[in-house]
């Protein structure tokens, strides 16, 4: 039987950030970039329904 490594994953470091659609504060998984547009979970979901 093959015997499968599971890595130990660190918690995600939260970055602050104001969604660009409501303007709410809200906390993300990544740097955000100067420039480019950050979105709360909400309007991300709302975004993915119209692409």
């Amino acid at each position: 039987m093959e015997r499968r490594s599971f890595r130990r994953f660190r918690p995600r470091e939260m970055h602050k950030a104001v969604c660009a659609d409501c303007g709410k504060e809200c906390e993300v998984p990544f740097k955000p970039q100067e420039g480019r547009p950050v979105y709360c979970w909400d309007c991300w979901k709302k975004r993915q329904g119209r692409e």
